[in-house]
Order: C-alpha cells, then structure tokens, then sequence
C-alpha cells in the first residue's frame, strides 16, 4: 500500500476555506466604513480564522491536538454563518455574493464535521 503524504494545499477543506475566505474578502471589501466597524471585521476575521484553523490542525502530531483546532474551525465556522445570516436579513449588499458564501459555509460545515470523524478513526487504527 503506497502512503502518499498530503500536502495542506490539497486538503478539500482547506481548498474550500480559502474560498470563504476570498468570497468574505470581497463582501467586506464594498462595506462602508460604518459596516466595517460595527460587524463587517468580526466577520473578515470569523471567516478567515477557518481555514488558519484547519491550517494549525494540520500541523499537530497528536491527534488530540488537532482535533481541538478543528473544532476551533468548527466555532469559526459557526461564527461566520452568524455574521452572513445577519447581513442577509439586514440586507447588506451583494445579497447572491452572500447567499453563496452562506451555501458554502454550510457545506464546509460538514465536511470538517466528516474531518473531525476521521482523524478519529485514524488514532482507532
């Protein structure tokens, strides 16, 4: 059996957390100064601390240890769908840049759920 090591970059959950981040980026970017200041960082930094969370996960040997950063993820992703629903009930700009951030958090949310599940199963092993 060939054991191939994985690079971050590879990883489906990081792939897609990149994208959240770049997708948040660019509502954040149209905010006003006044949106900026009262939700608009909570929310760059909400979204962005997914993907650095998973990144940290990554570089933990034991598992325990990247397992608590997963679910550091896990909160930021939930953080960050809080932040995007209130933005689309408050009708901030850009709403289908919005609806299709929250689509892929949900998204997101499972698969670090799965990647949690597994790092699991690999330490029963």
């Amino acid at each position: 059996m060939d054991k191939r090591y994985i690079e971050l970059k590879e990883l489906e959950i990081y792939q897609k957390a990149r994208e959240i981040s770049k997708i948040a980026w660019e509502i954040y970017k149209g905010l006003n100064y006044e949106e900026k200041k009262i939700f608009g960082d909570r929310f760059i930094c909400s979204n962005d601390s997914i993907g650095a969370n998973i990144a940290e996960s990554y570089g933990r040997f034991h598992y325990l240890e990247r397992i608590k950063f997963c679910y550091n993820a896990r909160g930021s992703l939930k953080e960050s769908i809080n932040w995007t629903e209130l933005m689309i009930e408050r009708i901030i700009k850009d709403q289908d840049l919005l609806t299709k951030l929250h689509n892929l958090l949900l998204e997101e949310e499972i698969k670090i759920k799965n990647y949690i599940s597994s790092i699991y199963k690999t330490k029963e092993k």
